[in-house]
């Protein structure tokens, strides 16, 4: 994915982007909930990947639970301000697009956070996406991802210029305009710092949980379970998105 898909008033993710990720939207992420749920899910033991690792908001607390995590990211700026949060421990990270083949393979498991495989922009790009994530995994192996439910996408609680928390002084407000047709959906952020004010867009390509499954299935993955959200309730008519699990056939 290249990293002009993402524009920040006007300069790039890595520049301005990197430096205020987990300021503008770390306390919105459930954090906890995604750590304890892929922790459970790799209990046994295995070494784990995080495609897009960013700045190591999950990696770095999962790492610190004692699993043994490594990273691909696109972005130098983002892994720099990971080594600077991660202080003396240590989290292999590979350059790259996470689009890209594996490095090695024989991972226990294999995950994506924050709708991130929605960001490649075509179904060719995420199917080749889920390709190389099996390619990554041992046998028996699971990806591990989370997307938003396309019906829920131009809900009130989604859309339509809600503030999304931070934590802090930084005011962050989220607006979508979700295209149907094309099956696309664009994020805009308007961030407000001391320093200004900032937008932030990021174009997306959604799929449904049905079209998710029989390209995870032409990848040699099939579903294991599905969440309604990273706490790992049930997935129900009220979920604004899914945390789905699939294993890598034996």
């Amino acid at each position: 994915m290249s990293d002009d898909a993402i524009r920040v008033s006007g300069r790039s993710y890595e520049d301005l982007l990197s430096m205020n990720y987990d300021r503008w939207f770390g306390a919105a992420a459930p954090t906890d909930d995604c750590v304890r749920l892929l922790a459970s899910l790799v209990a046994d033991g295995g070494s784990v990947v995080e495609l897009g690792i960013g700045t190591g908001r999950v990696a770095l607390p999962l790492a610190r639970s004692g699993v043994d995590v490594r990273g691909v990211e696109a972005s130098k700026a983002m892994v720099e301000r990971l080594r600077e949060k991660a202080g003396d421990d240590v989290v292999p990270v590979s350059f790259g697009d996470f689009v890209d083949g594996p490095d090695e393979g024989g991972h226990a498991l294999v995950y994506l956070v924050g709708g991130t495989l929605f960001e490649l922009q075509s179904q060719e790009e995420q199917v080749r996406c889920l390709r190389n994530a099996a390619l990554r995994l041992r046998p028996g192996g699971l990806f591990v991802f989370d997307a938003p439910l396309p019906e829920a996408l131009e809900s009130p609680r989604m859309s339509g210029g809600h503030v999304v928390p931070t934590g802090n002084e930084d005011l962050v407000v989220l607006y979508r305009r979700v295209h149907r047709s094309t099956q696309r959906y664009e994020s805009h952020y308007v961030v407000t710092t001391g320093e200004g004010v900032h937008h932030v867009h990021v174009p997306f390509r959604y799929a449904g949980a049905g079209e998710l499954d029989l390209m995870a299935e032409a990848a040699g993955l099939h579903l294991r379970d599905r969440y309604g959200d990273w706490s790992g309730r049930p997935l129900a008519d009220d979920s604004l998105y899914h945390v789905s699990v699939y294993q890598k056939t034996p």
